[in-house]
């Protein structure tokens, strides 16, 4: 249903160091790009892809309270490497890796902007 998100970014070289790290360890790559206004990156069999942006209206880019994108991982191990990747590019911790309940792993962070992502995947529950 998702074809793809965008958050703003005030430093677009930063956001590529990012988010060109994150992608990697998921499998995906850049799949577009205007120099010095936008990034997008795509994952593995053409998943919904993800773009960093300099703001259209030129104005500073800010982050949505209460907003989040959710990067899906294909194991505990992967949102566990996910969020630890985040934390050495400087992001910072926003939740540890740990399961959620319901069978929901997941690890929060924050982009080097601001901006609020997970990594997660769903576990079988014990019975």
């Amino acid at each position: 249903m998702i074809g793809y998100v965008t958050l703003g970014t005030n430093d677009l070289d930063s956001a590529a160091e990012f988010y060109d790290a994150i992608a990697k360890e998921m499998g995906g790559s850049r799949m577009m790009e205007e120099e010095g206004y936008f990034i997008a990156w795509t994952g593995p069999d053409n998943t919904p892809g993800f773009a960093a942006t300099r703001p259209f209206d030129k104005k500073k880019a800010t982050v949505g309270n209460g907003m989040m994108v959710a990067l899906q991982a294909k194991d505990p191990e992967q949102v566990d490497r996910i969020h630890a990747l985040a934390l050495e590019l400087g992001g910072s911790d926003e939740g540890a890796p740990g399961q959620r309940g319901g069978g929901f792993y997941a690890g929060y962070f924050r982009d080097r902007d601001g901006n609020k992502l997970n990594a997660f995947c769903m576990t079988s529950v014990p019975a």
